[in-house]
């Protein structure tokens, strides 16, 4: 029989069929809350701090408290890491508004206090996903999600549906388009490399404001390569010599195929290899 995770609900580390929070919470009615999702490796945190800075910008925009310092995050972190003993994983974290005790649109005053949750998920082997040496193919669809993206909120049915697009087109993830511009995965920053120049969206309201994607393309200047930050089209990328998606799970990700055509003549490219080997060895090493 699988071993119970410990799941940490508002201050405390419970089996998770205890783990539960109100029909009430703002969570459940409204997608009233942010998340973070912190990649494990050997046991260690990777890039916690850019965590940290994302979830507290999430919670500003959104007027919620934080409820904990990074120090007290980083200490809850390493406990349920180590509670569920994973070696390579990931700790799921959501903060919501919380529970007034009913439903209404206007949100609760300062004494309702915000629900915290942290479980864990083992995925062992995580920096060798078999699936960096083979690439992914993606197909796009329409960006119909609301103005404010760069707020990591659990505000997630449309990237789940065009999750489901890609299952159903038998390919690997979806690249949304708003005005015949690629904003970005499902889950996930988009760039293309042409020459020496990788070429991904700005930071805006458009799209998530990546961790990963701020390390790749530190580690990619300091590896002399280019960085042209502007918006870019379907064809632009399927023109060009390689492709790859960035996030805290599956690191550096080629893309060999957009919309069925062939990027990079179909299989990952050595620049997006060595972005991806240059990215584990220095976060592996940074990790808390």
């Amino acid at each position: 029989m699988m071993m119970s995770r410990s799941v940490y609900v508002n201050g405390e580390y419970l089996p998770e069929a205890e783990a539960k929070v109100s029909v009430f919470d703002r969570g459940f009615l409204m997608a009233d809350g942010v998340y973070e999702v912190t990649s494990v490796l050997d046991g260690k945190l990777i890039d916690f701090s850019g965590h940290c800075v994302r979830l507290a910008r999430s919670l500003a925009e959104l007027e919620m408290q934080n409820p904990h310092t990074e120090a007290e995050w980083l200490a809850i972190h390493r406990e349920i890491v180590a509670r569920n003993g994973i070696g390579d994983g990931m700790v799921y974290l959501q903060v919501t508004r919380g529970n007034p005790g009913d439903r209404d649109f206007v949100f609760p005053g300062p004494e309702v206090a915000p629900t915290v949750v942290l479980f864990t998920q083992s995925k062992p082997g995580l920096a060798d996903n078999p699936a960096a040496r083979t690439g992914w193919k993606v197909i796009s669809v329409p960006d119909v999600r609301w103005g404010r993206r760069d707020i990591k909120t659990v505000q997630l049915l449309y990237p789940s549906m065009a999750k489901m697009l890609a299952k159903k087109a038998g390919v690997d993830d979806s690249w949304l388009v708003e005005d015949g511009k690629v904003t970005e995965g499902t889950s996930n920053n988009a760039y293309y490399i042409k020459g020496n120049r990788i070429v991904t969206r700005p930071l805006s309201h458009d799209i998530l404001h990546g961790i990963t994607r701020a390390a790749v393309l530190r580690f990619a200047v300091e590896a002399q390569m280019e960085v042209e930050e502007r918006a870019f089209t379907i064809a632009e990328a399927q023109a060009a010599d390689e492709a790859f998606i960035t996030s805290a799970s599956a690191f550096v990700m080629p893309v060999v195929e957009i919309d069925g055509v062939a990027v990079g003549g179909g299989t990952p490219g050595k620049a997006v290899a060595r972005l991806r080997e240059i990215y584990l060895e220095e976060m592996r090493k940074a990790a808390v």
